[in-house]
């Protein structure tokens, strides 16, 4: 008798993949995660399977995978960080894909990112291009949703800016003309679920119905929390200076090399229509009162 279908998802107990869950499990799915952090506290209540990742024993993981129709992989790194790589990070997402074809997955949900580029000279979206060829190459059917910047839930960057703000008396953006343009994790959830459901091999940017420039979106969160930090303009090496100053304090990365580049690159930008409908705005001044309030750790979350 064969096993019920599944749907799994990499990083059920994260950021976007916490929002798949939350979607598939209203809809009364049968949810599985592969985790990197298998005792990490489950916030469904013992609703969703728990499997370890196992990317260097390919029978273990094809068991994982056992009985899965979509397959929703939100696997990546932010940075390198010990023998968290992003050379790994591309290896074991190759092996997870290999594992998903032979398992016999009906489809891949991939997570990515606006404007990868396999020539790219930051590794973080030369990274994700190769990730993406990597969905392209198994043969398995697939959506690639690349997102730019996520805001709601436990987001970092907008939240960080925002605790930033809260309390310094100044705050440095990156000299230049660049813009932004951010997406709900809601939103993208969404899309995954919908994507999920679909056939045909698709690419879809993941992206929000409003584009700011850099400087004013944080002048709109600087508003929104009643700071009163001036915000300059300064060279990109003096603001990864800074970031790096405050990473011992917070016990945190702060700010990466690659997000300063591919942000003043303009490559968290979209070419293409609204693919979501949450308006920063608005979410903003209903959410404000409690961003920023606590700093939201990247390294907490992955590493300790």
């Amino acid at each position: 008798m064969s096993r019920p279908h599944v749907h799994a998802i990499t990083g059920a107990f994260g950021y976007s993949g916490r929002e798949i869950a939350r979607l598939l499990l209203a809809r009364g799915e049968r949810v599985r995660t592969l985790t990197g952090h298998p005792d990490r506290p489950d916030p469904f209540g013992g609703r969703v399977e728990v499997e370890p990742f196992r990317f260097d024993d390919p029978s273990r993981m094809r068991e994982a995978l056992a009985g899965v129709r979509v397959l929703y992989n939100t696997y990546w790194v932010r940075f390198d960080h010990g023998a968290s790589t992003f050379a790994r990070a591309v290896e074991n997402s190759r092996a997870l894909f290999r594992a998903a074809a032979e398992a016999g997955v009906e489809r891949v949900v991939h997570v990515s990112i606006t404007n990868p580029a396999p020539g790219s000279p930051l590794p973080y979206f030369r990274g994700k291009a190769e990730v993406e060829r990597a969905l392209r190459d198994s043969g398995l059917s697939h959506a690639i949703l690349r997102p730019a910047v996520f805001f709601g839930g436990r987001d970092v960057l907008i939240n960080n800016i925002a605790w930033l703000l809260r309390r310094l008396p100044v705050f440095g953006v990156a000299r230049g003309a660049y813009g932004i343009q951010p997406v709900h994790v809601e939103d993208v959830a969404r899309l995954a679920v919908e994507q999920g459901e679909r056939g045909g091999d698709v690419v879809l940017d993941a992206v929000g119905p409003e584009v700011f420039a850099f400087d004013e979106l944080v002048r709109l969160v600087r508003a929104a929390v009643r700071s009163r930090a001036a915000i300059v303009p300064v060279p990109r090496w003096l603001l990864l200076g800074a970031a790096r100053a405050l990473r011992a304090p917070l016990g945190d990365v702060v700010l990466t090399k690659d997000e300063v580049e591919g942000l003043t690159a303009n490559l968290l930008v979209s070419g293409g229509p609204p693919t979501a409908v949450t308006s920063f705005t608005e979410w903003l001044a209903a959410h404000a009162d409690g961003l920023g309030v606590e700093w939201a750790s990247e390294l907490g979350r992955h590493y300790r």
